[in-house]
């Protein structure tokens, strides 16, 4: 069993962020969504955003405060576009939303995730009712990130840490098996074409150490090397018939 997600939206103003949440909640497993104070109507807007996401919408609750939004929830969990390490600022103290989901992965029990309205943020009195802060890295020149979006990063990073765990979960990309046999294969391959298109030899040791790195950065699959080792396979091949032609002109 995995931990349940309210989403907590704080005095919302625009119509079409809150429908917006609502789809995103839906996309990753909220369930629930809670209206502190919301100025937005909720209204036309809110439901043509909100497509799937209607249900969750339609049963949102609307409370006064966040204090009554959170009050049955086992880990509060707010949002903040400020971000500080200093030692005695614990207010803004926050982790990245990576760690939240590496956090919340193994847990059970009620999480709600507050985010403050658009236009100001959370109070400091309701960062104080938090357990913990989430901060959304950005540039420092405009670190705000629209509500929609700051709980579509939230939202990604908490579902996907659960994994496998999680079987309503659409498959995730594969894992990556390195194989440093085929690696090893098709670098001494591209050493032997080098040798025998004569290569410039001074020049052949950086360029095998280029391709180590840029093989690195791109981790092939087996599959991938053998595709491009029968490349070489074939390159041979036609250089060894052109090579036999000439030899019997």
């Amino acid at each position: 069993m995995t931990a349940r997600i309210e989403v907590v939206l704080v005095r919302p103003k625009e119509d079409g962020n809150v429908g917006a949440v609502a789809r995103l909640g839906r996309n990753f497993g909220a369930e629930r969504l809670v209206l502190v104070a919301p100025r937005a109507p909720v209204g036309a807007e809110a439901r043509r955003r909100a497509m799937a996401g209607l249900p969750l919408l339609r049963g949102a609750r609307k409370l006064p405060t966040v204090a009554r939004a959170v009050a049955d929830c086992d880990l509060v969990v707010g949002t903040t576009d400020l971000s500080t390490g200093r030692s005695s600022a614990y207010l803004r103290r926050s982790i990245s939303p990576e760690r939240l989901g590496e956090i919340l992965a193994p847990v059970t029990g009620r999480i709600a995730l507050v985010f403050g309205p658009e236009d100001n943020g959370l109070s400091r009195e309701e960062l104080a009712l938090c357990d913990l802060l989430v901060h959304v890295p950005a540039r420092r020149e405009f670190p705000t990130l629209n509500l929609s979006h700051a709980a579509a990063v939230v939202l990604y990073a908490v579902h996907r840490a659960r994994g496998a765990t999680d079987p309503e979960t659409t498959p995730a990309p594969l894992e990556l098996e390195l194989n440093g046999r085929e690696k090893e294969l098709f670098l001494a391959r591209i050493e032997e074409l080098l040798a025998r298109i004569r290569y410039p030899t001074h020049k052949r040791r950086g360029l095998i150490l280029l391709f180590r790195r840029v093989l690195g950065r791109a981790t092939p699959t087996e599959a991938e090397y053998r595709m491009m080792l029968g490349l070489f396979r074939s390159l041979e091949r036609s250089m060894d018939r052109d090579e036999h032609g000439r030899r019997q002109r």
